[in-house]
């Protein structure tokens, strides 16, 4: 079973908007502002750049803020790159520990075809 399917595609489909409005290759930070407004006008709870405190041996050494999470389960993060690659996903996989979240969006705006991938933090049990 995939985790958050249902919000997963509905995240994808607003990402497929904006991007169909807007055009690819535009700048990062535009598409993410449009998501943001296309995602609340869906009814989703959408948090944009909230910050979450990094400890380092138990002494605070930072702070890490994702691009957007929505409905407080899932980590949206538009980029504007040729091709998703292995930092892009590792960048994930650690935003994804620190926030104790377990799903992550990588949307691609660069291209006339919107490309995610999504990114799962396993959960040990």
């Amino acid at each position: 079973m995939m985790i958050h399917e249902k919000l997963s595609g509905e995240i994808i489909g607003a990402a497929m908007f904006v991007l169909n409005e807007l055009g690819p290759g535009l700048d990062e930070k535009l598409y993410e502002r449009a998501l943001v407004i296309e995602l609340r006008k869906r009814g989703h709870t959408v948090e944009s750049q909230k910050s979450f405190p990094v400890y380092y041996s138990g002494e605070l050494i930072g702070n890490l803020v994702p691009d957007i999470i929505v409905d407080g389960l899932v980590i949206a993060d538009p980029k504007v790159v040729e091709t998703f690659n292995e930092t892009h996903i590792r960048q994930m996989i650690g935003y994804l520990a620190i926030t104790k979240l377990q799903l992550a969006l990588l949307l691609n705006f660069k291209h006339a075809k919107l490309q995610w991938k999504r990114v799962v933090r396993e959960i040990k049990t």
